[in-house]
């Protein structure tokens, strides 16, 4: 009986998991007249590390509704090794580490993606 080898596969690198968080305005700054300097600072700190992990790819979308006070919420959508990582993702965000919002973290998976045309 002749046995043939089968050429060795190389393990194939894990692929990230894809997570959702959905970010909300604390009731004070519902109005905007309650924004601070450090506020306004703090939410731009958090889009421009939303724009960086759009640029490293770990980022897939981000945004938020365009309803105004307790209506309002954002959500991101991203990739991460495990929940831990997710986890760190979110809670180091300006806006959330900075008290401005509240995040909620999901597994996600994105199931239909529309390609640019």
């Amino acid at each position: 009986m002749l046995v043939q080898s089968l050429p060795a596969q190389e393990p194939q690198p894990e692929k990230p998991k894809q997570f959702i968080y959905v970010l909300r305005l604390v009731p004070r700054l519902h109005a905007d007249a309650n924004w601070t300097e450090e506020d306004k600072k703090a939410l731009q700190r958090h889009f421009v590390r939303f724009q960086e992990a759009i640029k490293t790819g770990q980022l897939i979308l981000a945004g938020r509704t365009s309803e105004s006070g307790d209506k309002t919420l954002g959500i991101a959508i991203f990739q991460a090794k495990e929940e831990a990582a997710a986890r760190k993702f979110m809670e180091e965000d300006p806006a959330v580490a900075g008290g401005l919002m509240t995040a909620e973290l999901h597994p996600f998976t994105v199931a239909l993606e529309r390609k640019n045309p």
